[in-house]
This record gives C-alpha cells, sequence and structure tokens, in this order.
C-alpha cells in the first residue's frame, strides 16, 4: 500500500464501503496502527489484524452505532447500484450525517466529478455545483446538507472528488470489458470519443486523499480533488496498457450508439451513463493543485498503476 503524510487521529475509524476504495482506506488505516472497523452489506473487505469487518445496513443510523459507537471518523465509501442511486443515496447519506452529528465523528466522503455538470474548462473545486442529471443531483444535495451541517457547526464534514477510476473490476472504464482482450492482443472498443483528453484517477489515490483531509483540520469544510495524472485519451490508455504487457499495437474504437442502446436494454448500468455523455465527448480534466499544494499529495506514477492493472489481470486470466 501507498504510504500516508499524515498521522491519522487517535481511536477508532469507521469504514462504509468494502469496495476498491473502502478496502484501500481500511488497511492504509490498520498499517498505521490504528483500529478499524469495516461496515458493509457482507461484511467482506481484506484481511488484517487491525480490521474488524462487521455486515451492516450503511442506511440505519443504529446499525452504523451497533458497529461503532465511538468512531473518531466515519468514511463514506459506499457504493450503491448505480441504476438507483436516486433511490438508494439519501438514506445513506443522511445516516452517516446523523453518526457524524451524534459520536462527533469527522463525515470524509468519497464523491466523483458529476455535480459541475458539462463544462468547457479544466475543473477545479470553486465551480458551481450545476449538475443536470439526476444521479448528479443527489449527489450535490448530499455535500449541500454535509456543507451546510458542518457550516452550523454541527459537524466537520470533507469530501474528495476523483474522475473516472482506473482499476479492476466489471465497472471500470479499463477493468473486465477491456483488459482481458489487450492481454489477448484483440482489438477493443470503448464509450465516447476515444480521442479526447481525459483525467483518469487511481482508488489507492482517492483512499490517500480521503485520509489526509479527514485527519487534516485543514482539510474540513470544504471539498479537494484528488491528485491524478496528466490527462489522457482513451486510446492512449490502451495503448500503454498493450504496449506494457507487450500485446501492441491494438485497435481501439468507439462503441456505436445503436449498440449501446441495445445493450441498454439488458444491462441497467449501460443505460444509466446516458446521462454523464458528456463527460466523454469532450475534454475532461481535472484541476488537483489545491491538494498537492496543500497537503502535498502527488498521485501513484502513471507507470506503477498500468503495470498494476496489467499484472492483476494477468494473474486474474491465469486463474
Amino acid at each position: 500500500m501507498s504510504h500516508l503524510t499524515v498521522t491519522p487521529l487517535e481511536g477508532t475509524h469507521l469504514v462504509v464501503g468494502a469496495g476498491e476504495v473502502g478496502s484501500a482506506v481500511a488497511l492504509l488505516l490498520a498499517e498505521a496502527g490504528r483500529p478499524v472497523v469495516l461496515a458493509s452489506r457482507r461484511g467482506s473487505g481484506p484481511d488484517h489484524a487491525g480490521i474488524r469487518k462487521i455486515a451492516a445496513d450503511a442506511s440505519s443510523l443504529d446499525a452504523l452505532l451497533a458497529a461503532e459507537p465511538h468512531a473518531v471518523v466515519i468514511y463514506n465509501c459506499a457504493n450503491p447500484a448505480y441504476d438507483k442511486w436516486s433511490e438508494l443515496w439519501p438514506p445513506i447519506a443522511t445516516a452517516m450525517l446523523d453518526y457524524a452529528e451524534t459520536t462527533g465523528a469527522v463525515l470524509a466522503t468519497v464523491s466523483n466529478l458529476y455535480g459541475y455538470g458539462p463544462v468547457e474548462v479544466s475543473m477545479t473545486e470553486s465551480l458551481p455545483l450545476a449538475a443536470t442529471g439526476s444521479k448528479a443531483k443527489v449527489r450535490v444535495q448530499m455535500w449541500q446538507l454535509a456543507k451546510a451541517a458542518h457550516d452550523a457547526g454541527r459537524i466537520r464534514a470533507t469530501e474528495v472528488r476523483g474522475s473516472d477510476y482506473i482499476c479492476a473490476g466489471p465497472g471500470s472504464f479499463f477493468g473486465d470489458r477491456v483488459m482481458p482482450r489487450v492481454l489477448a492482443g484483440k482489438s477493443v472498443q470503448l464509450l465516447g470519443d476515444i480521442d479526447q483528453p481525459h483525467s483518469w484517477t487511481a482508488p489507492i489515490d482517492v483512499a490517500r486523499t480521503l485520509i489526509t483531509v479527514a485527519n487534516d483540520n485543514r482539510g474540513w469544510g470544504r471539498a479537494w480533488h484528488v491528485p491524478s495524472n496528466p490527462p489522457k485519451s482513451a486510446r492512449e490508455v490502451v495503448n500503454d496498457l498493450a504496449a506494457n504487457a507487450g500485446t501492441g499495437p491494438i485497435k481501439s474504437s468507439s462503441v456505436p450508439g445503436f449498440i449501446l442502446g441495445v445493450m441498454g436494454i439488458f444491462q441497467p448500468t449501460i443505460r444509466e451513463v446516458k446521462e454523464t455523455d458528456y463527460q466523454r465527448q469532450r475534454p475532461y480534466i481535472l484541476d488537483d493543485s489545491a491538494a498537492r499544494t496543500t497537503f502535498a499529495l502527488e498521485p501513484t506514477t502513471w507507470a506503477e498503476i498500468v503495470s498494476s492493472l496489467v499484472a492483476k489481470y494477468r494473474q486474474k486470466l491465469a486463474g
């Protein structure tokens, strides 16, 4: 795991969500010597002597208090079903906000760039939250409620926002749909204009940034962008992955619109990405200078991200 540049607060840390980011947060905290409770729907997560895994309903304040009644920080790394954000996010966000107010824990939330809506400039944290879609508006409301509670002195809150993740998994842009074909030297189809510059964020950098801003009072009361590498087009990313794997050159193309429409009939997640089509049709660039300057944070090197992704899928496909 990557090192931390901050000393986590003394006491137990409650991490909600055992996905890519939540698991990384739990491991980083445990490796820093802090006791961690990792709460998720199934009680899953990484094995570590410092991590206690619990199955809990993230939308229930009582369940969160039962999981850990006295956390110093609660990390919202939950990841409800993408096509049900409007339904599932509000009660989860409310429960965590209530937990922070009840216990005095810092509320640290993982978010994304959806809240800015379609923009023509590099995204900074000072851009207005002009979300246009239902999922984006839910995330905006979550932050606005947490920020209002913070400003009123009821809680201490912070939020980190990353771009599309580059990692393994079925939901990742370069995950299960792309990497097996890259390793086989086969052509790939990607969403959107694959020659537009785009920021990509590593989940481990989300985790490090989240812990940093949650455990440093300079991080409270505002949102922060996760340090990410310089933007690359989707075509360039595939070329880098193929070069590392030794399977290039690989032909990349865009998924035709009519095929996306057909796929959306059977796959709710594909159907839902239409709301964020604008992110893949124009430059989509994250400005992370605030977090870099304030906390001396740097992203994982691009070479390490690429080689790690190739290695994970080689191991996965080897069975």
